[in-house]
């Protein structure tokens, strides 16, 4: 099971005084050394975190794999194209959210998805999408052309241990053997932290799980190696 390391929250926190710290693309290259085989980042409209700059030095030093989240607008395809993050994962956003609150609705909007991601993977990014545990919109990431979907695990991990939990994750187990059956590769990620990312790593089909806030606010308190070392400890030998 690999970990990939969401950043945003680092840059979030630099963001608040428009200052120079913490500065997530140091973050990135200590979290790499802690172990960390992927550098997240949500490049959004509004540049409430992230910013082009971050980017754009990401993709000079990072070793390991970049992965850019955003919205499918032409602004973004420019800056992608111009970047060439390893893969490009494409998200729902709203200006007035607090952080994604779902999966994108393939299924309602196939038809312009498709040409977006065939626009990417001619330029050789590899596209993901972040998908509701659904049936009916894995397949039609499918149809749109993708071979890796993120599948989010955000009602599970808002969910108290329970039944409701237990259901939860159901759902998307059941999802991710789904889309196992039709080649994709699948990722997972949304809400996870350290106390219930366990059952998540557990599944056999989820390959990498995509972690931010949790190890930012853990790392604030205990550092970031150590933060990526505890994490990498509890899904790495799944």
């Amino acid at each position: 099971m690999r970990l990939a390391l969401n950043i945003d929250h680092f840059a979030t926190l630099r963001q608040a005084r428009q200052g120079t710290e913490p500065d997530p693309v140091l973050i990135a290259l200590l979290a790499e050394q802690s172990g960390v085989e992927g550098i997240v980042v949500h490049l959004r409209g509004d540049r409430r975190h992230i910013q082009d700059r971050d980017l754009r030095l990401l993709r000079q030093v990072v070793k390991t794999k970049i992965n850019l989240e955003m919205a499918a607008t032409p602004e973004m395809m420019e800056i992608a194209l111009e970047v060439r993050p390893d893969v490009v994962s494409l998200v729902p956003e709203r200006r007035e959210e607090l952080t994604t609150e779902g999966g994108l609705n393939v299924a309602a909007a196939r038809a312009t998805l498709s040409g977006f991601i065939a626009q990417l993977r001619r330029a050789g990014i590899r596209v993901s999408i972040f998908v509701d545990p659904d049936v009916q919109q894995i397949r039609s990431c499918q149809e749109a052309g993708v071979s890796l979907i993120e599948i989010n695990t955000g009602k599970y991990a808002d969910q108290k241990p329970g039944p409701g939990q237990a259901e939860a994750l159901r759902v998307v187990q059941e999802a991710a053997a789904f889309g196992r059956s039709l080649g994709l590769e699948i990722h997972a990620g949304h809400g996870l932290d350290y106390r219930n990312v366990g059952p998540i790593a557990d599944m056999p089909e989820i390959s990498e799980l995509s972690i931010g806030y949790s190890i930012v606010a853990r790392a604030a308190v205990v550092g970031i190696d150590r933060a990526v070392r505890e994490m990498i400890a509890l899904i790495g030998d799944k």
